[in-house]
């Protein structure tokens, strides 16, 4: 699993860096990926990746803001022209339908696949569960709604002890693949074999925070809870608290602060003024580091890999 930063920069894209989006890649097994926030020419940022539109499964949307959303109808258009027809979910706060409804109709956009749009609205919650992952939607402190995400992976079985099965006089079969699956099981001897006996402590499964923009609150450090990688908005320097405050953004000590009263792992600042070049990241980055030594400042197309926890 891994995490693709699509575009870094707030307000209007620049030379280099483009506007809010990023891709989380999902686990082989599942081949897809999902998509946060989906800022004007993400679809382009896409076509410098090996990511495809046909693997996305769904686009979680922070908040309505232009630069957060605005390549959302082209690239939703692209998959269908694509010939894609799985379908895809869209989750973002109320009026993200309105808006791509209207869209789609004033422009006689035709979309070929089932979308599911889902609208979050209040103090939201689980907004999207399958058989690997749950996703937690909470509201942040912006001028206009806007929501952050918690992904959190569910717990792996953990590795079988083939050399004490093989002790015990089972043979390999599908009795394996049911003590994995945390099942107890029966032997035609009458013996019964505890999964719990013959397999490692469950793998713990991985956790991102994925936030939209905010200045500092508890939601955030809330979904930031022990995350193995919190991607937090850094839209100003530290010494530019007041207006941040101002437009509902966040600086470089506070999106640490948040990482380091969360007791996550690893933080990524993103979503980075106009006024700032990129000779300015590395300053911003050390900042942050003031306070949560783990931070990294993104830049667009940085790959951050997202391994499985150590067991203690």
């Amino acid at each position: 699993m891994e995490l693709v930063m699509l575009g870094t920069a707030a307000g209007r894209p620049a030379a280099g860096r483009n506007v809010s989006a990023a891709a989380l890649v999902l686990p082989p097994q599942r081949g897809t990926f999902w998509l946060f926030d989906c800022g004007e020419g993400t679809q382009h940022q896409l076509l410098r990746t090996g990511l495809k539109l046909g693997k996305l499964e769904a686009v979680f949307v922070t908040h309505l803001h232009g630069d957060h959303l605005f390549g959302l109808p082209g690239l939703l258009g692209s998959r269908s022209s694509m010939g894609c027809e799985a379908p895809l979910k869209v989750v973002g706060p109320r009026g993200i339908r309105q808006w791509l409804e209207t869209t789609f109709s004033v422009t006689g956009s035709h979309i070929h696949y089932e979308l599911e749009i889902r609208e979050i609205e209040g103090e939201g919650g689980v907004v999207h569960e399958d058989g690997d992952f749950t996703v937690t939607a909470a509201p942040l402190n912006h001028r206009i709604a806007c929501y952050g995400y918690r992904v959190a992976e569910r717990a792996r079985p953990g590795t079988l002890n083939a050399a004490k099965l093989q002790e015990l006089g089972v043979p390999p079969g599908p009795v394996y693949a049911r003590l994995k699956a945390g099942e107890d099981v029966e032997l035609e001897d009458g013996r019964i074999i505890r999964a719990a006996e013959v397999t490692g402590p469950p793998i713990p499964g991985r956790v991102v925070a994925i936030l939209g923009d905010t200045t500092p609150c508890d939601a955030a450090v809330r979904l930031s809870e022990g995350a193995d990688l919190v991607v937090h908005e850094a839209t100003f320097e530290a010494s530019m608290a007041d207006k941040a405050a101002e437009y509902g953004h966040s600086t470089t000590e506070e999106a640490a602060r948040t990482a380091r009263d969360a007791g996550a792992a690893r933080l990524l600042i993103t979503h980075f003024s106009g006024r700032y070049e990129d000779e300015d990241l590395p300053r911003l980055e050390a900042e942050a580091r003031e306070v949560f030594p783990a931070t990294c400042a993104a830049r667009d197309f940085l790959t951050v890999h997202l391994p499985h926890k150590r067991r203690s």
